[in-house]
């Protein structure tokens, strides 16, 4: 890949843009925040925490990891990819964040799809133990990949410039339409990623009693933007062996929501044919 030092951070105190030196980042006023060993940075003040440890867990980032590198969503991946690299300038960089990065899969995948294409890339997520993941891991034996910006931080609260990125990913994540606006370029396109009503439905029937009836999920266009595209992708995946389907499990919002029978019931599984269907919506940042 053909990668650019991201730095267009923003101090999350006042605002202010950061400086990357001598092992941190700092901003005009004084504030300064350490780089850690494994090459990020946490940007989320501890009074905008609402608890000690936000986000996914270090076990849900582990079951994430293993199935997203076992190849399980590599689709949906090349689906975001060809859509955040579509239209782009071929010799100019540009900048993408993924906001809910989580281990970093979508923004190591892009960034070999990329190929020589120039990227400036960020990764945030309010869980540290999620970004920790994706500053350890690289692409193509590179380890942390490089040139990219690994963020703790919110997405109500981007500690990035405004108007500095070109593109902006939110896969499966909480978008902010007001903080997503402010950091994109005019022109510059929000990709968001959704489930559909028949994600993972067979995982669902089993570790629930009955499936509440899907909404339809036609939400409006948001304000500031025009619609480009939406793509609906559907595909089956064959799951073989328990440890697969415990982590698909595990690193869903669905391990908390199902009740102890129904985590039980999806224990004793060995094989399961599940369906993912996912939603893409392309908007682009009105001028």
């Amino acid at each position: 890949m053909n990668s650019h030092p991201f730095d267009a951070l923003a101090c999350p105190l006042d605002g202010a843009p950061l400086t990357q030196e001598q092992g941190a980042w700092r901003c005009a006023s004084g504030h300064s925040f350490d780089i850690a060993r494994h090459g990020y940075v946490n940007l989320l003040p501890v009074q905008r925490k609402r608890s000690s440890d936000p986000g996914d867990s270090k076990a849900m980032v582990a079951a994430r990891q293993r199935f997203l590198n076992a190849g399980y969503y590599q689709p949906i991946a090349e689906a975001v990819s060809a859509a955040v690299l579509e239209d782009s300038a071929e010799h100019t960089p540009l900048a993408c964040l993924d906001a809910g990065c989580g281990e970093g899969y979508y923004l190591r995948q892009l960034a070999a799809m990329a190929g020589p294409a120039p990227l400036e890339l960020l990764g945030l997520d309010i869980s540290k133990w999620a970004v920790q993941a994706a500053a350890r891991q690289g692409i193509a034996g590179q380890k942390g990949l490089p040139g990219a910006a690994w963020v703790v931080g919110s997405n109500a609260n981007l500690p990035v410039q405004a108007r500095s990125l070109d593109r902006l990913l939110c896969m499966f994540g909480f978008p902010v339409v007001e903080e997503f606006t402010r950091v994109l370029k005019p022109g510059g396109i929000w990709l968001q990623v959704e489930a559909g009503p028949n994600h993972l439905r067979e995982l669902r029937e089993i570790i629930y009693p009955t499936l509440k009836p899907e909404r339809v999920n036609d939400a409006p266009v948001p304000a500031g933007f025009t619609q480009s595209a939406t793509q609906t992708l559907r595909y089956t995946l064959a799951l073989q062996g328990n440890a697969a389907i415990a982590d698909l499990l595990a690193m869903t919002p669905h391990l908390y929501r199902a009740t102890a029978e129904g985590r039980a019931r999806a224990a004793t599984l060995e094989t399961l044919s599940v369906t993912i269907e996912v939603k893409l919506s392309k908007w682009v940042r009105n001028v």
